[in-house]
């Protein structure tokens, strides 16, 4: 007796479960060829699962080797590796607020830099960063790890019936949270820097200097962890770190041409208040992976975590809306953007553990803040394009000492007493004065080797993209020295 053969579709199936990595997309692309069909409506939907089932922490090879894959393991890597393409996706936001805020005839250098900057984020943080943050042993106890290159990627079975993450998603959401802290650096040096000295600067930030600030909080046993330091998503550790290496970096390049006349701040507008205004909203979605991927599950925490996230984005906007048009007579989309950007790192730290009035009222004053940071900034004559240390910087201590003001269970203000808020303060001044040191000493050396940081003053008034690219962003529209 001979058995019937499949019908194709049948046929496709079978296949399509014993599929390799490789195999499994084209496979999945036959089978959804042409939407008309409920059931090519229903093979679309599925496509993230079936990716996710072939093989996405590469577990196919080592089926024989792990148990069952429990609800709880597949569930909280699938959120975090959604959480870290969120945050990956962070980096069209920064390209695009900082073009757009910047001339025109800077664009692509600016375009260049955002986007360039991750791939170098990414490699030095896999080459050494990693181990340095987290998986090293320690040199000084508590403030320096170092051993070892890149990570092992090896899966465990107690990994799987833990629940727990698998090395490769967590190194990828961690290197997007490197990523960050080397573009903030970008919007202070904007349309001055050369950009070779740029990129050497981000490898030594990412590859060492970031990890080992990391270190001391985020992989539990630094000393600021066993100190009682609470940083929950980084408004300390990524912001402020990113934004006192750039303002390091803003002071040795010295202000752009034109910027400070008989010593008051000039206005140098940015060209397209449009794309750093979509840019604006894409960093608004990404830091949903930002502050809720940060709790490393997918659990009850995750949906509180963005609602305080977007109630304190909204408190900034509203904040900065209201303290602009007082200020200036009219609301500035500028501020209003800032304002934006300023309540999401203020909840950064703290988005865990603070009631929602307090995230909505913490992003208020974070937008309050940020346009006197930036009007003090100015005074101080030194020149930051985009407002990032404003955003970054000044907001990310606003953000890191508010947890010690609004923690329901360590806050001044929930009645606990001075002691977190006095530790939320050693933690902020420690990494102002360790990031200072250490990226003085980087441009410094990197200007010695390289002749200085700062393009010639010609390339400057011509614009990067031809210096620096070769290219414009816009060659056909005539240029008008912006």
């Amino acid at each position: 007796m001979t058995t019937a053969p499949l019908p194709p579709s049948r046929r496709r199936t079978v296949r399509l479960q014993e599929a390799s990595l490789l195999e499994g997309p084209m496979l999945l692309l036959r089978s959804i060829r042409g939407f008309s069909s409920n059931r090519s409506i229903t093979w679309l939907t599925c496509v993230p699962f079936a990716l996710f089932g072939l093989g996405v922490f590469n577990l196919s090879a080592h089926a024989a080797d792990l148990p069952e894959l429990t609800p709880g393991f597949l569930a909280n890597n699938l959120w975090l590796l959604i959480a870290a393409v969120l945050v990956i996706f962070m980096n069209a936001g920064f390209a695009m607020v900082e073009a757009g805020m910047c001339r025109q005839k800077n664009a692509v250098n600016i375009l260049a830099k955002n986007l360039f900057v991750f791939a170098l984020a990414v490699t030095a943080y896999w080459f050494i960063g990693f181990q340095i943050m987290y998986k090293a042993e320690w040199l000084i106890p508590g403030f320096l790890k170092f051993g070892g290159l890149f990570f092992d990627p090896a899966v465990t079975p107690d990994m799987v019936t833990n629940g727990d993450l698998v090395p490769s998603v967590d190194f990828l959401f961690q290197a997007a949270f490197a990523g960050t802290a080397a573009t903030i650096v970008s919007g202070l040096v904007a349309e001055r820097i050369k950009f070779g000295e740029f990129v050497v600067f981000s490898l030594i930030l990412t590859a060492f200097i970031y990890p080992i600030a990391g270190s001391w909080q985020w992989n539990g046993d630094g000393w600021l962890a066993e100190a009682g330091f609470i940083d929950f998503a980084g408004s300390t550790l990524v912001h402020s770190v990113g934004a006192w290496a750039g303002l390091v970096g803003a002071i040795a390049l010295g202000p752009r041409i034109g910027k400070f006349v008989g010593g008051k701040a000039q206005a140098l507008p940015g060209h397209n208040m449009a794309i750093a205004t979509l840019g604006c909203l894409i960093l608004w979605i990404g830091w949903y992976g930002f502050n809720a991927g940060s709790q490393l599950a997918m659990d009850a925490a995750v949906p509180y975590i963005a609602v305080t996230t977007t109630l304190a984005a909204a408190g900034g906007a509203i904040g900065a809306t209201i303290i602009s048009t007082l200020y200036s007579g009219k609301p500035d989309l500028t501020m209003i953007i800032n304002g934006i950007l300023a309540g999401l790192v203020s909840i950064t730290a703290g988005c865990d553990g603070v009631a929602m009035w307090a995230a909505w009222l913490i992003g208020l004053i974070g937008g309050v803040i940020v346009v006197f940071s930036v009007a003090f900034i100015d005074g101080l004559q030194i020149d930051d394009p985009v407002g990032a240390f404003s955003v970054h910087g000044t907001c990310g201590i606003w953000g890191t000492l508010a947890v010690g003001l609004f923690n329901t269970d360590a806050g001044l203000l929930t009645g606990h007493g001075f002691s977190q808020l006095g530790v939320q303060a050693l933690g902020c001044i420690s990494y102002a004065v360790f990031i200072v040191v250490t990226c003085w000493i980087a441009w410094s050396v990197i200007g010695a080797l390289f002749g200085g940081i700062r393009v010639t003053e010609a390339e400057e008034i011509e614009g990067l993209d031809i210096g620096e690219h070769g290219m414009e962003a816009y060659p056909d529209f005539a240029s008008a020295g912006n």
